[in-house]
């Protein structure tokens, strides 16, 4: 499972062993006991990474060959290339703009997803993943 956490000020994205139920079951849990809202609703997340890197290649080829049917990528002329997925975000109301985006894209792609970002945010961490 892909988590992408975004806040007023950032973003961040994990890569987590469990299930997206067993993940979003224990988050409405939390959400009852401690007494607040909790809105889920299908949607797409957006983040960019930088455009040369290995595995944004290896992601394009599998999209090419109808692999990857939930992820979408977008390449800029500066160097950027701006990565969506489909999946479900979780937030207190309607109007948040600070939530949780979960998907579950399969443990390889998933992985490979981490790496990219990982490996962008390594390469250029003033300008990419805020």
């Amino acid at each position: 499972m892909l988590k992408l956490i975004y806040t007023e000020t950032n973003f961040n994205l994990e890569y987590l062993p469990d299930s997206l139920e067993d993940w979003v079951s224990q988050r409405v849990v939390l959400a009852l006991r401690v007494g607040n809202s909790v809105l889920i609703e299908p949607s797409t997340a957006s983040f960019l990474v930088s455009a040369d890197l290995p595995q944004l290649k290896t992601i394009e080829r599998m999209i090419d060959r109808g692999l990857m049917q939930t992820i979408e990528l977008a390449i800029s002329e500066t160097g950027f290339a701006e990565v969506s997925i489909s999946g479900s975000w979780l937030g207190e109301d309607e109007e948040a703009d600070a939530g949780i985006f979960v998907t579950s894209l399969g443990d390889g792609v998933e992985m490979l997803m981490f790496q990219l970002w990982e490996a962008s945010i390594n390469k250029s961490p003033s300008t990419v993943g805020e």
